[in-house]
């Protein structure tokens, strides 16, 4: 085959033609130390704040610290590979995160990647980690209720959509069984869950995924979990993470509850982190940047205005406390960014009183507009009988001689606790909720032992369901009382008490039967 040297010569001019010479600049730095999750980098002068950083193996970094001779960086990730001398790249972007429907149902860490071995989560949307919180013109007011499913707070301390109310209490009150009981209760109630562990054990976490699969709660709910395994900057990223997942569905019209467990151990890890990273240190040693931490996360949950699409981001946000003290810096920082707190007593749930909610210390700014009606007719005492029987107890207590009119107060006082008590895991319909309280707080329950109480309840709202079924329905329909509505659920109250104290009678009376004594030490 001969070579024609024209052919060569006419490919060689018409490359040479085409021929664009580009410039690329790539921004790169250098690692010069790394060590305990951080890693100071020299050079990148470029970086903006909070941007993410490509190190060697595809470990991704953020960019916190901007100082004038080189940058900290928190790692996101196993970091053992990572040595001095090694190259960081820029990426001209700030961390995201994957949201959307595809989430539902998962186990994710903070970066959005699967730990529940369901395979790879297919989503082609993503959002910011941070973001400004929406102004003033683009919410509404708080107006429609959020359901706990808990007697004690839709009753007293209720809770809307769009609000932040802070669960705060000691170690082992039941802070995350409360917010648990509350995903539990949003089954059919078209709000998407979002569950951060924040810092706990690997088995904890576990545990409660496991509680969420039983009772059907993970078809609408997400987990993100930052264990106690993960490196502190992974702890720092997870309530933000959570957040931009839940805002995802607030965006588009729907809505999403996100409870954050808990923001003790969030501020303790960003401690540490800003600690490393040689920020000066304040009151308890954190950084002076800490209120701002958890208020430009809080603040990210709204109710959206109409023009908006009305969707909203509930949070519940939990702060542990040491030895009941809530006037440390932590707990007193989130009760003034949130709408109402949720106080958890250790003395009262020692004492049996389950959810253990001191009423004093407890307040919702405004969820009140969001209550159901007929709720607000019932339980509109309920907080007055409540405050009233913790006083006169402790003056009880000492054996004074009361007058009728104070015996009275105890006496009801003492049923409106027990019937105020519930068991884990087992939310109630607002309905049932308003039938159980109107006949404690209407006197019914007056004569009857304390013990029976809860018993009482229990076969009392059975008995409506099967016998009084067109009163339910008419209740949860109206969702307001009217003369007659009370008039028949009084009625049905009398009718149902006759018939369980002549039962409790006769059991009694039947052969073989234990003393009262006996009864009450079984």
């Amino acid at each position: 085959m001969a070579i024609r040297p024209e052919e060569i010569s006419a490919v060689l001019r018409r490359e040479i033609e085409q021929f664009r010479p580009s410039l690329e600049i790539e921004n790169v730095g250098t690692v010069i130390q790394v060590g305990d999750g951080i890693a100071r980098v020299y050079g990148l002068r470029q970086a903006m704040a909070s941007e993410l950083l490509e190190f060697p193996r595809g470990l991704m970094g953020i960019a916190l610290n901007l100082e004038e001779d080189e940058i900290g960086a928190i790692l996101l990730g196993p970091y053992e590979h990572l040595k001095e001398g090694d190259q960081v790249r820029r990426t001209g972007r700030v961390i995201e995160v994957p949201v959307g429907e595809a989430l539902i149902g998962r186990v994710v860490n903070p970066l959005g990647e699967p730990l529940d071995g369901g395979g790879p989560i297919k989503t082609d949307r993503r959002r910011p980690l941070e973001r400004k919180a929406p102004g003033v013109v683009e919410r509404r007011a708080v107006h429609q209720p959020l359901q706990t499913g808990l007697k004690a707070i839709d009753a007293m301390t209720p809770i809307g959509r769009g609000q932040r109310e802070l669960i705060i209490g000691d170690r082992q009150t039941g802070k995350t069984a409360l917010a648990i009981d509350t995903i539990l209760n949003q089954k059919g109630e078209d709000v998407i869950c979002i569950y951060v562990a924040i810092g706990q054990k690997a088995s904890t976490v576990a545990g409660v995924v496991e509680v969420l699969r039983e009772h059907g709660a993970m078809e609408y709910t997400i987990v993100v979990a930052a264990t106690a395994a993960d490196p502190a900057p992974l702890l720092y990223i997870a309530p933000y993470a959570g957040c931009a997942m839940g805002e995802e569905f607030m965006f588009n019209g729907k809505h999403a509850l996100v409870v954050y467990d808990d923001l003790t151990k969030h501020a303790a890890a960003y401690r540490e982190v800003s600690l490393l990273l040689r920020r000066p240190p304040g009151r308890e040693a954190f950084p002076g940047d800490i209120f701002y931490l958890h208020s430009r996360l809080l603040e990210r949950a709204a109710k959206l205005s109409d023009e908006l699409g009305g969707g909203s981001l509930t949070a519940l946000p939990i702060v542990e406390t040491q030895a009941g003290d809530i006037s440390a810096y932590i707990p007193t920082n989130v009760i003034s960014i949130t709408d109402g707190q949720i106080y958890l007593e250790t003395d009262l749930f020692y004492a049996g009183v389950r959810p253990a909610i001191n009423v004093g210390r407890s307040v919702s700014r405004v969820g009140g507009d969001a209550q159901v009606k007929m709720m607000k007719q019932v339980a509109g005492s309920l907080r007055l009988d409540l405050s009233q029987y913790r006083e006169l107890a402790a003056f009880a207590q000492f054996g004074s001689e009361l007058d009728k009119a104070t015996q009275a107060r105890l006496i009801r006082g003492e049923r409106v606790v027990e019937i105020l008590k519930q068991d884990q895991y087992e939310p109630m319909p607002v309905v049932d909720q308003v039938m159980a309280i109107f006949a404690a707080v209407n006197g019914f329950l007056d004569d009857l032992p304390v013990e029976q109480v809860r018993p009482f309840e229990k076969q009392f709202l059975e008995y409506m369901h099967v016998s009084e079924s067109e009163l339910v329905k008419e209740l949860a329909q109206k969702q307001a009382f009217d003369d007659r509505l009370r008039e028949r659920l009084a009625a049905a109250v009398k009718v149902f008490k006759e018939r369980f104290v002549r039962q409790g009678q006769a059991a009694r009376e039947a052969p073989g039967a234990p003393s009262n004594g006996q009864a009450r030490r079984g």
